[in-house]
């Protein structure tokens, strides 16, 4: 792959003074899903070694970014009401560098730089080996450099991010989509699919354990579509779940076509791979399911997830459900609520369809009205609020494993932590410490959440 920089100049940005040498300081706010949080992992990685140190304020900074997600609406709009504010500081400090990174910059590009001509770098998700030049060229050149252009094979091979001290590590498995669903803007803001090197993976998982880390996140757009040489998903969750001192392994986020009948049995064998699948589901409703390229019936999904239950006891399943998709009829939308009743998810993420520019849902003539929307989606809610807790008093009388991963918001007294099935369970701190395998016994169900106690610790990190 070639290293020449791919840029164009903005034209509408003012020219600036940049005298200031030496930068050592930097700001990053990351934006939208997992992804891009373990993206500003290795921007962070990046810069230190550039000598950059990091921030924790954009007014103490001489660069600031903004990692940005073009999922949902409200996102773009965060963006922009950020930029506002950054604004000001680069009025008080003409030196200073602001850059928009991620989806929002690959998928907005010229609304940015049209309507915010003071941001000087704009990045895509594949640009981001390319940071430290373009920082040297930008002060250089004092003038806006954008780089959104997407390859079919930047993966970050060799590079590797700089993570705080916590519980979790996101690894980054493969980039990209290749299932186009009529309503995602993904395969144009992050490309194609294309899959890390096996060693790559594994050194940065072992090195996640070396310093700490008892629970491994693999990550993708659709991770279990990951595929390198001859090694499919199932073949790298098992060998991730031999690695000397994983505790916990989870993964997202899958698509029901790629789950198989080999990544369920692998599951079923190894103990550190947590019993969690999240089964996105987005509507219940063929006729929806096609017209969003979903490539599974209604039967296939509940056909599926009956076999998750089968074959991995006491799994806990979420799923994403999207009301008020472009032509959803009531009756459409009752099949959704049907397939709910049916599979009874441990959790949810849902939304009201939200128009991407780009997508093909977006040019669809039959919209539907926002109200009938919002109607749609508090009903949604409320009854996945049921099935969550209908799941959750099923846990009450046994005794889980939970690796404490923060305080509870609800009291300084009291840690939450999770099953290895993915319920929150919230107990007294007792003597026990952050990142501690814990035996808690379920007491109750308060709401999405289970109230547990201590029963005895597992394992010390």
């Amino acid at each position: 792959m070639s290293n020449t920089l791919n840029i164009e100049k903005h034209p509408l940005t003012k020219q600036r003074v940049f005298k200031k040498k030496n930068i050592k300081k930097f700001y990053i706010e990351t934006l939208g899903c997992q992804m891009n949080v373990a993206d500003s992992e290795l921007i962070i990685a990046m810069l230190n070694n550039e000598g950059f140190i990091k921030s924790e304020s954009p007014q103490n900074s001489d660069l600031i970014f903004i990692n940005t997600c073009s999922i949902r609406e409200r996102a773009e709009e965060k963006v922009h009401s950020q930029l506002g504010r950054w604004d000001k500081i680069k009025k008080n400090k003409p030196e200073v560098i602001i850059g928009v990174l991620g989806c929002m910059a690959q998928n907005l590009k010229q609304d940015i730089l049209e309507n915010r001509p003071f941001v000087d770098i704009v990045l895509g998700p594949d640009s981001y080996r390319k940071l430290p030049e373009i920082i040297k060229r930008s002060i250089n050149d004092e003038e806006s450099i954008v780089d959104t252009k997407l390859s079919r094979y930047e993966v970050y091979e060799g590079l590797f991010p700089k993570r705080k001290g916590g519980v979790n590590a996101w690894i980054s498995i493969m980039r990209g989509c290749d299932k186009f669903c009529t309503f995602c803007i993904v395969p144009f803001t992050r490309g194609r699919e294309r899959s890390r090197n096996i060693d790559s993976i594994v050194k940065e998982a072992e090195d996640a354990v070396y310093n700490g880390f008892r629970e491994l996140t693999l990550l993708g757009q659709n991770v279990n579509s990951f595929k390198y040489n001859d090694y499919k998903f199932h073949d790298l969750l098992e060998i991730i779940s031999q690695i000397s001192g994983v505790d916990r392994i989870r993964y997202t986020s899958p698509h029901p076509q790629d789950i198989s009948d080999e990544l369920l049995d692998i599951m079923q064998k190894y103990d550190n791979i947590c019993n969690y699948i999240h089964l996105p589901l987005q509507s219940g409703s063929d006729k929806i399911l096609k017209r969003m390229h979903r490539s599974y019936s209604k039967d296939d999904f509940l056909s599926l997830a009956k076999k998750i239950r089968q074959t991995l006891p006491g799994v806990g399943i979420s799923t994403d459900i999207i009301v008020g998709f472009p032509g959803e009829t009531e009756e459409d939308f009752l099949e959704t609520i049907s397939v709910m009743e049916d599979v009874k998810f441990d959790s949810a993420f849902n939304f009201k369809y939200s128009p991407r520019i780009g997508t093909k849902a977006s040019e669809y003539e039959d919209q539907i009205l926002e109200t009938i929307k919002q109607k749609r989606l508090e009903k949604v809610i409320n009854l996945q609020k049921e099935h969550s807790i209908l799941r959750n008093k099923k846990l009450i009388g046994s005794t889980q494993t939970i690796l404490v991963e923060k305080q509870s918001k609800m009291s300084p007294d009291h840690w939450a932590g999770r099953t290895d099935s993915n319920k929150w369970v919230i107990f007294s701190k007792g003597k026990v410490k952050l990142n501690e395998m814990v035996k808690v016994s379920i007491l109750d169900s308060k709401g999405v959440s289970l109230k547990g106690e201590l029963v005895s610790e597992v394992k010390a990190a």
